[in-house]
């Protein structure tokens, strides 16, 4: 990877990691310092993932590989990691967002209830 394509991706990241904070601004300091480490975790799994993804749409999911005088076919690494990674970004994403305040919904009045109860 070149020095361009590393500055490139360590500026994805810093985007994914501002548009995931401003998502989580609002909570506790208790909830940030946890939501911290799995924001920095999540964001370079998102654009690792990205990198994956095109990577395989570019070479395929097969990968010829040579064994000594022939060759075999097997699954490409780039489509063994992204589903493990894929994985592991799903649970880290679970556990960020189960930081949120859960919101109670309130009932929407439709006015049935006064209406009954003036009666």
């Amino acid at each position: 990877m070149s020095n361009k394509e590393i500055i490139g991706r360590e500026k994805e990241i810093k985007k994914e990691i501002n548009r995931l904070k401003r998502l989580f601004k609002e909570l506790d300091k208790n909830k940030q310092s946890a939501a911290e480490g799995l924001i920095q975790e999540v964001s370079f799994m998102r654009v690792t993932l990205k990198d994956l993804k095109e990577d395989i749409n570019k070479n395929g999911v097969i990968d010829e590989m040579e064994q000594g005088e022939y060759t075999i076919l097997r699954e490409s690494p780039a489509v063994k990691t992204y589903n493990t990674m894929v994985q592991r970004y799903t649970t880290a994403c679970k556990e960020l967002y189960n930081l949120l305040p859960k919101d109670v919904p309130k009932p929407v009045d439709d006015g049935f209830e006064s209406f009954v109860m003036n009666k």
